[in-house]
């Protein structure tokens, strides 16, 4: 564990640009699609897998402290849908972020199907492969679900692991380990895609506003 500062009040110095300071973060901004995402999911007869399409919106926020900790970070939000079917069937916000003094990531999400959880993992500045854990009963990357997920679907852990691809894309596999009624083993809830990019990110508000008065 990094040892920080006794100093717990005094704030970190900040940079305007948080573009230019997201390290292994730095090749996820921007506006993402991706047409060939596989969803492994449980059903009562067994196991379901299909095939969905992702949009995936990640921009530059100011960065962020807390006393001496630095945190540079995107805001995202992604949408999942089934092909042919303008239904999202699953809808998700949260923030990444990088503290460049550790090194350590922090993913955090919250779906409207009333569950929240905060994956952490570390990676160097020029990474372009890192790993993300959270664990059921974590005081420091937890997994929290409303009563009824919890009952029938209750998660044990989460696992992303993130590559940046030379071909500019960047993909994700991810595995959501279940506790399901009925079922004597866990279910590993499996998803993964590569995104292409559409778009480039809105700079973050320090940064736009140093650029109109510049």
């Amino acid at each position: 564990m990094h040892k920080y500062s006794e100093d717990i009040y005094t704030e970190a110095e900040t940079e305007v640009d948080t573009l230019a300071n997201l390290g292994p973060l730095t090749a996820l901004a921007g506006v993402w699609t991706g047409a060939r995402g596989v969803d492994v999911n449980p059903k009562a007869d067994g196991p379901e897998r299909k095939t969905y399409i992702e949009h995936y919106e990640l921009h530059p926020i100011d960065a962020q402290v807390n006393g001496p900790q630095l945190f540079y970070g995107l805001r995202y939000h992604t949408q999942i849908f089934e092909p042919d079917d303008p239904n999202t069937f699953h809808d998700q916000v949260g923030y990444w972020l990088w503290e460049p003094a550790t090194g350590n990531l922090i993913h955090t999400l919250s779906i409207p199907r009333a569950q929240v959880a905060m994956l952490t993992g570390r990676a160097e500045a020029g990474a372009k492969s890192f790993r993300l854990e959270a664990a059921r009963g974590s005081l420091t990357n937890g997994i929290i679900s409303a009563p009824f997920l919890e009952h029938a679907f209750r998660t044990e852990s989460c696992t992303i692991t993130v590559t940046v691809n030379a071909d500019g894309t960047w993909s994700y596999e991810q595995d959501t380990v279940l506790v399901i009624p009925g079922q004597a083993e866990p279910f590993h809830h499996t998803d993964r895609n590569t995104l292409h990019k559409i778009g480039e990110p809105t700079p973050n508000p320090l940064a736009r506003a140093a650029k109109a008065s510049g």
